[in-house]
């Protein structure tokens, strides 16, 4: 992973909130943090963005075109792919319509689950690595999903919007800088949509804290604190798990937060990243690379092949994020250590805080806020969770139950078929996939500079001054499917 090259733009003016805006409280009072996030703007960050391209515009605010069936092509069908196949095909008004893997054998078992679901089935392209390509030139599609190994995210992501279709892309959607901006570019120019995949946004205690947060619960929000803290050694070593052990691969090339976006992403909602605050520096640490040496040598064949394999990424990397509005975020990543899962999903403010896998409640969560508590004793966050319950959750529970991942997998999948049925305007979208993806290359600059800041790049080029809905919604409904 190399170091992006800086990129200059002139200033932004300030934007305009938007008519008809109904949040009832604006984290940290929205409005009155324009003056500092002008300020921001002026300084070395705001010269991060390119100009934008002739004759493209922005992709804020920027509605699906309605369709009565979103037809869908699936790239990269292993445990990722294979996993959301279930729900595409379940969603009301999805229609799965190609699917596609280098291992040809893959895009064939795709293919026969969907056919014994009842449903129509796929076309079938594999066996090279052009073969996403000629699904591209070949199909009418309205969405692509794509959920092939980091490294393939940003060109197919790219192909695809060229394609005309709007994308859907696993963690992360690219790793550099350029590949970032030019998704960015691509988005604009192509008038299509690109977003992350990001289903802990989805989460259920993700969505209440959000609520809780908009509805000024927390008081004004001044920190914040979400990782991807999973122990992913056995299955980094078990052979077949990660095709070709690509996963594992990215711990012998580089220094790096490479997967925070499961905890970084709902700490950015509930912030109002790119909807009134954003991201402007970035400072990143490391520990030594101990984890996967140390299981390597108690758990592994001397004649695995991974004894050629040299681990330098930090088994815990940090990074500390400021906003525009003088909050702080810090996003961590551990997959080499021994410990149990966590997202960590921790939001503080002047009136009180919310803590995720921490508590002992149904939940999972805990909670202090004023002045509904008092003393000096943590209280369970299942009543304040009802209370704020995200109408998604409400309406899909029952469906959601057999998602992968808690249900968070089904309310992301139904709820992406469902704006682009209803022509609604994403939750999430490419400026926000490109700041939750950031930290990747960042963090190597930094990491690169002893941990002294980076500026992040200003993705939305001033748009984020402007406050808009994201995944806090109003509530609508699925058309019924004729």
């Amino acid at each position: 992973m190399t170091s992006s090259r800086e990129r200059t733009r002139p200033a932004a003016g300030l934007e305009s909130m938007p008519s008809g805006f109904t949040r009832r409280n604006l984290i940290g009072g929205a409005l009155a943090g324009v003056a500092i996030a002008t300020a921001a703007s002026a300084g070395p960050a705001g010269a991060l963005a390119p100009m934008r391209a002739s004759g493209a515009k922005s992709m804020a605010n920027v509605p699906f075109e309605a369709v009565d069936t979103v037809k869908i092509g699936l790239i990269g069908l292993g445990n990722r792919g294979m996993g959301m196949l279930g729900s595409w095909v379940a969603v009301p008004g999805a229609e799965v319509v190609a699917v596609c893997d280098i291992r040809a054998d893959r895009a064939t078992r795709a293919a026969d689950r969907v056919a014994a679901a009842g449903k129509t089935r796929p076309r079938e392209y594999g066996g090279a690595d052009t073969s996403f390509q000629k699904m591209l030139d070949t199909e009418e599609l309205d969405l692509v999903y794509i959920a092939t190994p980091w490294e393939f995210h940003y060109p197919q992501g790219k192909a695809a919007l060229r394609a005309g279709a709007h994308v859907g892309v696993e963690l992360p959607i690219a790793t550099e800088l350029d590949e970032l901006w030019d998704l960015v570019d691509t988005s604009e120019q192509t008038r299509k949509h690109l977003w992350l995949m990001e289903n802990c946004s989805y989460g259920r205690n993700e969505l209440a804290m959000l609520k809780m947060a908009h509805d000024g619960v927390f008081g004004d929000i001044t920190s914040g604190h979400g990782g991807y803290l999973h122990d992913l050694r056995a299955l980094l070593f078990n052979d077949g798990y990660y095709t070709d052990d690509w996963r594992r691969i990215w711990h012998t090339k580089s220094v790096a937060s490479f997967y925070p976006m499961h905890g970084l992403a709902p700490i950015a909602a509930a912030m109002d990243i790119n909807r009134g605050d954003r991201f402007t520096t970035l400072s990143a640490t490391t520990t030594a690379p101990r984890g996967l040496a140390d299981y390597r040598e108690r758990f592994v064949p001397r004649d695995h092949r991974s004894w050629k394999e040299e681990y330098v990424n930090g088994d815990l990397v940090t990074c500390m994020i400021n906003t525009a509005k003088g909050r702080t975020i810090r996003a961590e990543h551990n997959v080499s250590q021994p410990r149990p899962y966590s997202r960590i999903n921790t939001l503080e403010g002047s009136r009180g805080l919310f803590e995720d896998y921490a508590g002992s409640d149904a939940t999972g969560a805990r909670i202090y806020v004023e002045p509904l508590h008092s003393g000096d004793t943590w209280r369970g966050a299942s009543a304040l969770r009802t209370e704020y319950d995200h109408w998604l959750w409400k309406d899909l529970e029952g469906p959601a139950s057999g998602g992968g991942h808690g249900g968070m997998d089904y309310v992301l999948q139904w709820r992406i078929v469902q704006l682009m049925r209803t022509g609604q305007v994403p939750d999430i979208d490419v400026y926000d996939s490109a700041a939750w993806c950031a930290p990747v290359p960042l963090s190597v600059m930094s990491i690169e500079k002893n941990g002294r800041p980076v500026e992040v790049p200003d993705f939305t080029r001033g748009e984020w001054k402007k406050l808009r809905l994201g995944l806090d919604s109003v509530r609508t409904t699925m058309p019924a499917v004729a």
